[in-house]
């Protein structure tokens, strides 16, 4: 009779035990419609609340940082972070740009000449590192790949759990070599941008998050966080079902008493508008999913002068801010998935425990 004992069966731990949270989902960091108070609730409610800084200044950001460590009130948190390469500046091209939108400035009466150029988000950098070294978040996540691992080793020597978004296997894997504690999968159904890095970017090529989170789960040995399309309790039960550790959630969000979300975005979010929205390169230059509007419709979603990300962003921005002077959000970016029909305007914990419904057994609160 044979004595042989079977391999060990290997268990991934599911992103609260890795993070140090009540629960196993995260909020995903959206810069334009949140702040502090958002990531701050959201880690109270016992998830993992998250700070947007590719947009900030050093000065902008190192006050974040302090405020949030403060109202975090000792629960995790986790910063985000941008990893792209700003392309130069090309003279010609944001002159085309400024061409295309010229229209539409004489119709705000805004002046071409004083409207500006640049790049608006900057990548990870060296200047980041004592901004975090003053707080140590317990987590620090990129969009757009990693940056040089001189960057990250600091951050593993704090003790700081690094994450970072994969739209293909083939970046997950990438994700993984390079020593991420957990990937998130981030499926076409996502709002905001894209996170794609590696390969032709061709948005034909992407897929839905649950084709995309058993493939990933198959590939990689860390635990991966499913993210796309995920706004209520069942698409919870759908992730871990397909064999997530997590979800990262972010749409649901957008209508949460602390968020900053504006006056027209909410009401998009609330129409029926809601029920179309494209992947779009109009607002930044980076490929981002949004609810349709005007800008759209007459520049075109894909196929349009913008600039490359996120060169484009200066040269709308006066236009979003001139018509949502009007309550109007013809030329505002307004983000979001495809399933933002089941979004409620509730205080951050609140929603929280809707999506900690779906959870599997056994239960919101026995995770930790």
């Amino acid at each position: 009779m044979s004595h042989a004992t079977s391999a060990p069966i290997f268990v991934r731990p599911t992103i609260a035990a890795l993070f140090g949270t009540r629960l196993p989902i995260v909020q995903a960091p959206m810069a334009g419609v949140q702040g502090v108070a958002l990531a701050a609730a959201v880690s109270r409610a016992g998830a993992l609340g998250s700070l947007p800084a590719a947009a900030l200044t050093a000065d902008a950001l190192r006050q974040e940082l302090a405020v949030l460590r403060e109202a975090a009130d000792g629960h995790p948190f986790n910063v985000n972070f941008f990893a792209h390469t700003t392309p130069p500046a090309d003279d010609a091209q944001e002159a085309a740009w400024r061409t295309t939108l010229a229209p539409y400035y004489a119709g705000f009466g805004i002046d071409i000449a004083a409207v500006p150029a640049g790049a608006g988000r900057q990548p990870f950098g060296p200047g980041h590192l004592p901004l975090l070294d003053a707080v140590r978040p317990p987590v620090v996540s990129f969009h757009f790949g990693l940056p040089d691992e001189t960057l990250l080793a600091p951050l593993h020597a704090w003790g700081t759990k690094i994450i970072a978004s994969a739209t293909t296997v083939e970046e997950a894997l990438w994700l993984e070599r390079r020593g991420v504690d957990a990937v998130i999968a981030q499926g076409l159904e996502a709002g905001g941008h894209r996170g794609w890095f590696l390969g032709e970017r061709d948005p034909a090529t992407q897929i839905g998050t649950f084709a995309l989170v058993p493939q990933v789960v198959r590939a990689v040995d860390v635990p991966v966080i499913a993210a796309g399309g995920i706004a209520d309790a069942a698409g919870v039960a759908a992730a871990f079902a397909l064999g997530a550790a997590g979800v990262q959630a972010g749409t649901a969000y957008l209508l949460a008493d602390e968020a900053t979300t504006s006056a027209v975005h909410r009401a998009a979010l609330q129409s029926d508008a809601a029920r179309q929205t494209v992947l779009t390169t109009l607002f930044t230059g980076g490929t981002a999913r949004g609810i349709v509007n005007r800008a759209i419709r007459e520049l075109g979603a894909l196929d349009n002068a913008a600039p490359p990300f996120p060169r484009a962003t200066a040269g709308i921005a006066p236009l979003r801010a001139a018509a949502e002077k009007t309550g109007s959000g013809d030329f505002s970016p307004l983000w979001s998935g495809q399933n933002a029909s089941v979004l409620q305007a509730a205080p951050a914990a609140e929603i929280t425990r809707a999506l900690a419904a779906g959870l599997p057994a056994p239960g919101p609160n026995a995770w930790f």
